[in-house]
């Protein structure tokens, strides 16, 4: 065995960042360790049972199911997808109701321009610039070969002609918010819909990509859902010699004469490594695994500008409806005002789960419903005691049920609510910073979160992660995780090409 074979690498945290990392350093080869400290691995990846339904709590479309897209490799690599991988036939982004009207942004751009010229013409020009630019934003894609910052002069010039027609986008949407997007438009109705999916202050363009995605079929949905999909993972990094430790905390990264040299397990017991990879909350590394003062200092910037990089939660509930819901997809609606915290809320929205048959019984179907929530949110949720937080549980959900009822009032006497969790849920399971299930949002006028994997002042310790990019997700964790493994190999003079 040479010195390469011989080295190990531990990864702490087993979601889709850890895992990636884990099955990139066995294809380099190394040893792998994974250390999680929940019982089943996925982080945010996952999904759970109640009432003999399934719920699924992470992929509302993957990007990169386009196999002409090189994302797509990374996830084949990792066992996320394949050739044979069965989607969900679904051929909406999402609908928006208002006064009895409802319109929908179809995955077909044709059929959507056409909807909505009809429906507003008085809008035709906005219309039409936004489904052109729409098009023109099926062009983005997500640098999965290699770190940016380790890409040469024909790197640059392969990603541009990749993505020739971004830059248009980003001159027309560019420099306004989804707030702005919306008051392009005259009709009431196309002003909402513009500004459901995302917050209005988020950055327009990031809205047009979301669709885009849909639009040109690199954003599929897998059948069986989250978890199935991170148990695939989990199994190709077992087949191929990774031992994966659950149930398992750590205290600490280990650091002598500024090197990472291994982790402190909770009971105080240290285990070597020569090379460590952190793959969890980065609010988590920075002052609870190793010091804060090692954090970066645009990550620090991030952290303290609440305003400019906002972050992005939900308080969210799962019912039990009959298989026969009229409601198709994701579909937003005005609702009677409802108080979360400091905020009122006057639209909400419910998706569908009936495109996966294997989420419910016989008959019926899981129906979700998420209200948006933000650091504020976060701080209302953390501030309850657990008495107050499990009683304003139990209230909002029989709230939000009567407003689901007022809507799809066929639903009556036949909707059952599973579960319900919130920003907190999150943080507990996931260290996730105030709760969030993607990084830090973009507003305008602020450039992107992104900073390199490593941790100046120590070496030896590699980040990987959701975090170190925005806008985060499953994409920009699969491909950290890789890109963290890639990082140690140009450290040893090694070629970086896995």
């Amino acid at each position: 065995m040479n010195n390469t074979e011989s080295k190990k690498v531990i990864i702490i945290g087993a979601g889709i960042a850890g895992l990636s990392a884990g099955i990139y350093a066995l294809k380099a080869g190394y040893k792998a360790e994974i250390y999680e400290k929940n019982a089943v691995p996925g982080g945010e990846c996952m999904g759970w049972n109640r009432k003999g339904h399934h719920i699924d709590n992470c992929i509302h479309w993957l990007t990169g199911t386009n196999p002409k897209d090189n994302l797509w490799n990374v996830w084949k690599t990792v066992g996320a997808i394949d050739e044979n991988t069965e989607y969900a036939a679904e051929d909406r982004f999402y609908s928006s109701r208002l006064d009895g009207k409802e319109v929908t942004l179809w995955n077909d751009l044709d059929k959507t321009r056409a909807e909505l010229l009809a429906f507003s013409p008085e809008d035709a020009d906005v219309i039409n610039k936004f489904i052109d630019h729409v098009e023109y934003a099926k062009s983005c894609v997500i640098p999965s070969r290699k770190p940016m910052d380790m890409m040469g002069v024909k790197d640059y010039i392969e990603m541009g002609k990749d993505m020739a027609d971004m830059p248009k986008v980003m001159k027309e949407y560019g420099k306004i918010n989804c707030g702005d997007l919306a008051n392009s438009f005259k009709n009431p109705l196309l002003k909402k819909f513009m500004s459901d999916y995302l917050p209005a202050d988020y950055t327009a363009y990031s809205f047009l990509v979301s669709y885009a995605t849909m639009a040109s079929g690199n954003g599929n949905i897998p059948l069986k859902g989250s978890l199935a999909m991170t148990l695939r993972i989990v199994d190709r990094f077992k087949k191929m010699g990774g031992i994966l430790h659950t149930n398992a905390p750590i205290n600490r990264i280990v650091i002598e004469n500024k090197k990472a040299i291994g982790i402190e397990l909770a009971d105080g017991s240290v285990v070597k490594a020569d090379e460590v990879i952190s793959a969890v909350d980065t609010s988590f590394l920075f002052g609870h695994l190793i010091d804060d003062k090692y954090m970066p200092k645009d990550l620090r910037n991030a952290y303290e500008n609440r305003t400019a990089y906002p972050v992005t939660s939900g308080f969210q509930m799962a019912f039990s409806i009959k298989d026969d819901f009229s409601g198709k997809g994701t579909i937003f609606f005005d609702c009677e005002p409802l108080r979360i915290g400091d905020n009122t809320l006057t639209r909400m929205s419910v998706k569908a789960y009936a495109y996966d048959k294997s989420f419910a019984p016989e008959g019926r179907t899981v129906l979700q419903s998420n209200f948006v929530q933000t650091d504020i949110d976060y701080e209302y949720w953390a501030s309850l005691s657990p008495e107050e937080y499990k009683s304003k549980k139990e209230e909002l959900s029989q709230e939000v049920l009567r407003r689901v009822i007022a809507e799809f009032p066929e639903l009556e006497g036949d909707i059952e609510i599973l579960d319900c969790w919130t920003p907190v849920t999150y943080n507990r399971y996931c260290n996730a910073y105030h709760g969030s299930y993607m990084g830090f949002v973009t507003t305008v006028g602020n450039k992107q979160m992104r900073f390199k994997g490593v941790v100046k002042g120590v070496k030896n310790l590699y980040v990987a992660g959701q975090w170190v990019m925005s806008p985060g997700g499953l994409p920009i964790a699969v491909v950290s995780g890789k890109f963290a493994v890639q990082r140690i190999l140009k450290s040893e003079g090694r070629s970086i090409e896995i």
